[in-house]
Protein backbone atom coordinates (compact mmCIF):
# COMPACT_ATOMS: atom_id res chain seq x y z
CA UNK A 1 0.00 0.00 0.00
CA UNK A 2 2.82 2.43 0.87
CA UNK A 3 4.55 1.55 -2.39
CA UNK A 4 1.32 2.20 -4.30
CA UNK A 5 0.82 5.58 -2.56
CA UNK A 6 4.34 6.62 -3.56
CA UNK A 7 3.70 5.52 -7.12
CA UNK A 8 0.44 7.46 -7.20
CA UNK A 9 2.15 10.63 -5.96
CA UNK A 10 4.77 10.25 -8.68
CA UNK A 11 2.01 9.73 -11.26
CA UNK A 12 0.24 12.92 -10.16
CA UNK A 13 3.43 14.91 -10.46
CA UNK A 14 4.14 13.41 -13.88
CA UNK A 15 0.51 13.59 -15.00
CA UNK A 16 0.83 16.96 -16.65
CA UNK A 17 2.37 15.29 -19.64
CA UNK A 18 1.29 11.68 -19.36
CA UNK A 19 -2.40 10.96 -19.43
CA UNK A 20 -4.99 10.70 -16.73
CA UNK A 21 -5.35 11.00 -12.90
CA UNK A 22 -4.17 8.36 -10.42
CA UNK A 23 -6.43 7.02 -7.69
CA UNK A 24 -4.84 6.52 -4.24
CA UNK A 25 -5.07 9.23 -1.57
CA UNK A 26 -2.11 10.45 0.42
CA UNK A 27 -2.58 11.41 4.07
CA UNK A 28 -2.19 14.95 5.30
CA UNK A 29 -4.20 17.96 6.42
CA UNK A 30 -5.85 20.40 4.08
CA UNK A 31 -6.47 23.84 5.52
CA UNK A 32 -9.26 26.14 4.45
CA UNK A 33 -8.47 28.18 1.39
CA UNK A 34 -8.75 31.97 1.42
CA UNK A 35 -11.10 32.07 -1.55
CA UNK A 36 -14.61 32.23 -0.06
CA UNK A 37 -16.82 31.65 2.94
CA UNK A 38 -18.64 28.35 3.43
CA UNK A 39 -21.97 28.01 1.68
CA UNK A 40 -24.87 25.59 1.98
CA UNK A 41 -25.38 22.57 -0.24
CA UNK A 42 -27.71 23.33 -3.20
CA UNK A 43 -30.31 21.09 -1.53
CA UNK A 44 -29.93 23.14 1.68
CA UNK A 45 -29.27 20.04 3.78
CA UNK A 46 -25.67 20.31 4.95
CA UNK A 47 -22.77 22.74 4.93
CA UNK A 48 -20.96 22.32 1.62
CA UNK A 49 -17.80 24.18 2.57
CA UNK A 50 -15.70 25.34 -0.33
CA UNK A 51 -16.36 22.40 -2.68
CA UNK A 52 -18.98 23.07 -5.34
CA UNK A 53 -20.21 21.34 -8.48
CA UNK A 54 -19.23 24.39 -10.53
CA UNK A 55 -15.91 25.17 -8.83
CA UNK A 56 -14.32 25.71 -5.44
CA UNK A 57 -15.27 28.67 -3.24
CA UNK A 58 -15.18 31.76 -5.48
CA UNK A 59 -13.29 29.84 -8.18
CA UNK A 60 -15.48 28.77 -11.12
CA UNK A 61 -14.70 26.26 -13.83
CA UNK A 62 -13.80 28.07 -17.03
CA UNK A 63 -11.92 30.93 -15.31
CA UNK A 64 -8.66 31.83 -16.98
CA UNK A 65 -5.44 31.71 -14.95
CA UNK A 66 -5.44 35.45 -14.23
CA UNK A 67 -9.03 35.53 -12.95
CA UNK A 68 -8.35 32.37 -10.92
CA UNK A 69 -5.26 33.89 -9.26
CA UNK A 70 -7.18 37.10 -8.44
CA UNK A 71 -10.06 35.12 -6.90
CA UNK A 72 -7.72 32.78 -5.00
CA UNK A 73 -5.64 35.58 -3.41
CA UNK A 74 -2.98 33.19 -2.18
CA UNK A 75 0.26 31.60 -3.31
CA UNK A 76 0.08 28.68 -5.72
CA UNK A 77 2.73 26.21 -6.83
CA UNK A 78 2.62 25.06 -10.45
CA UNK A 79 3.29 21.34 -10.99
CA UNK A 80 4.85 20.21 -14.23
CA UNK A 81 7.06 21.92 -16.77
CA UNK A 82 6.21 25.37 -18.19
CA UNK A 83 4.53 25.41 -21.56
CA UNK A 84 2.29 22.39 -20.96
CA UNK A 85 -1.33 22.86 -22.06
CA UNK A 86 -2.51 20.84 -19.05
CA UNK A 87 -1.06 21.25 -15.57
CA UNK A 88 -1.92 21.36 -11.87
CA UNK A 89 -1.49 24.08 -9.28
CA UNK A 90 -1.55 23.53 -5.52
CA UNK A 91 -1.90 26.02 -2.70
CA UNK A 92 1.39 26.59 -0.84
CA UNK A 93 -0.04 24.91 2.29
CA UNK A 94 -0.49 21.57 0.48
CA UNK A 95 2.32 19.22 1.48
CA UNK A 96 1.30 16.30 -0.78
CA UNK A 97 -0.07 17.27 -4.23
CA UNK A 98 -2.36 14.23 -4.35
CA UNK A 99 -4.22 15.64 -1.29
CA UNK A 100 -5.51 18.71 -3.10
CA UNK A 101 -4.79 20.23 -6.51
CA UNK A 102 -6.41 22.43 -9.17
CA UNK A 103 -6.22 21.32 -12.83
CA UNK A 104 -5.91 23.76 -15.71
CA UNK A 105 -6.13 22.94 -19.40
CA UNK A 106 -5.96 25.37 -22.29
CA UNK A 107 -5.42 28.21 -19.80
CA UNK A 108 -8.70 27.50 -17.95
CA UNK A 109 -9.59 26.04 -14.53
CA UNK A 110 -11.33 22.74 -15.29
CA UNK A 111 -11.10 20.45 -12.24
CA UNK A 112 -9.89 19.96 -8.67
CA UNK A 113 -8.74 16.72 -7.07
CA UNK A 114 -9.12 15.74 -3.40
CA UNK A 115 -7.40 12.83 -1.63
CA UNK A 116 -7.98 13.76 2.01
CA UNK A 117 -10.79 13.41 4.56
CA UNK A 118 -10.49 17.14 5.33
CA UNK A 119 -12.66 18.16 2.35
CA UNK A 120 -16.33 17.30 1.77
CA UNK A 121 -17.75 17.04 -1.74
CA UNK A 122 -20.94 18.88 -2.67
CA UNK A 123 -23.79 16.75 -1.36
CA UNK A 124 -21.73 15.24 1.47
CA UNK A 125 -19.41 12.63 -0.12
CA UNK A 126 -15.99 12.14 1.52
CA UNK A 127 -12.85 10.07 1.38
CA UNK A 128 -13.36 7.02 3.60
CA UNK A 129 -17.07 6.55 2.84
CA UNK A 130 -18.35 3.24 1.51
CA UNK A 131 -19.61 3.14 -2.09
CA UNK A 132 -23.10 2.30 -0.76
CA UNK A 133 -23.13 5.55 1.23
CA UNK A 134 -22.19 7.52 -1.88
CA UNK A 135 -24.96 5.84 -3.89
CA UNK A 136 -27.44 6.64 -1.09
CA UNK A 137 -26.35 10.31 -0.94
CA UNK A 138 -26.55 10.94 -4.67
CA UNK A 139 -29.27 8.48 -5.74
CA UNK A 140 -30.04 8.15 -9.45
CA UNK A 141 -27.46 10.83 -10.34
CA UNK A 142 -24.66 8.36 -9.45
CA UNK A 143 -23.53 5.82 -12.05
CA UNK A 144 -20.90 3.17 -11.32
CA UNK A 145 -18.23 1.51 -13.45
CA UNK A 146 -15.14 -0.63 -12.77
CA UNK A 147 -11.90 1.19 -11.95
CA UNK A 148 -9.44 1.23 -14.85
CA UNK A 149 -6.41 0.17 -12.77
CA UNK A 150 -7.53 -1.30 -9.44
CA UNK A 151 -9.12 -4.78 -9.62
CA UNK A 152 -12.38 -4.90 -7.67
CA UNK A 153 -12.48 -1.11 -7.26
CA UNK A 154 -15.03 1.20 -8.83
CA UNK A 155 -15.65 4.74 -10.03
CA UNK A 156 -18.87 6.52 -9.13
CA UNK A 157 -19.74 9.45 -11.41
CA UNK A 158 -22.30 11.96 -10.10
CA UNK A 159 -23.90 14.66 -12.23
CA UNK A 160 -24.82 18.02 -10.73
CA UNK A 161 -28.49 18.33 -9.67
CA UNK A 162 -28.68 21.36 -11.94
CA UNK A 163 -26.19 23.36 -13.96
CA UNK A 164 -22.74 22.12 -14.83
CA UNK A 165 -20.13 20.03 -13.09
CA UNK A 166 -19.53 16.40 -12.30
CA UNK A 167 -18.19 14.59 -9.22
CA UNK A 168 -16.12 11.43 -9.58
CA UNK A 169 -15.47 9.19 -6.56
CA UNK A 170 -12.84 6.43 -6.78
CA UNK A 171 -12.98 3.45 -4.43
CA UNK A 172 -10.53 0.74 -3.46
CA UNK A 173 -11.28 -2.98 -3.85
CA UNK A 174 -13.01 -2.96 -0.45
CA UNK A 175 -15.49 -0.32 -1.65
CA UNK A 176 -14.10 2.65 0.32
CA UNK A 177 -13.70 6.05 -1.34
CA UNK A 178 -9.98 6.79 -1.69
CA UNK A 179 -10.27 10.12 -3.52
CA UNK A 180 -12.71 12.30 -5.40
CA UNK A 181 -12.67 15.12 -7.93
CA UNK A 182 -15.01 17.71 -9.34
CA UNK A 183 -14.82 19.30 -12.75
CA UNK A 184 -16.19 19.56 -16.24
CA UNK A 185 -16.04 16.95 -19.00
CA UNK A 186 -13.84 15.75 -20.53
CA UNK A 187 -11.20 16.66 -17.91
CA UNK A 188 -13.14 15.37 -14.89
CA UNK A 189 -13.10 11.92 -16.48
CA UNK A 190 -9.31 11.80 -17.04
CA UNK A 191 -8.15 8.85 -14.93
CA UNK A 192 -4.43 9.72 -14.78
CA UNK A 193 -4.48 13.49 -14.57
CA UNK A 194 -3.77 15.67 -17.58
CA UNK A 195 -4.72 13.93 -20.82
Amino acid sequence: MHRLAGTVCALLLAACGSGEQASEPAPGPVASAPAAAATRDPAGTAPAGMARYDGYGDLRFGMDETAFAEAWQGELTRLGPPGQACFYQTPKWVKTPSDFAFMFEGGRFVRYDVGTVKETAPGGGKVGMRAEQVRTLYGARASESPHKYVPGASVLRVTAPQGTGVLVFETDAQGRVTRWRAGVPPQVDYVEGCG
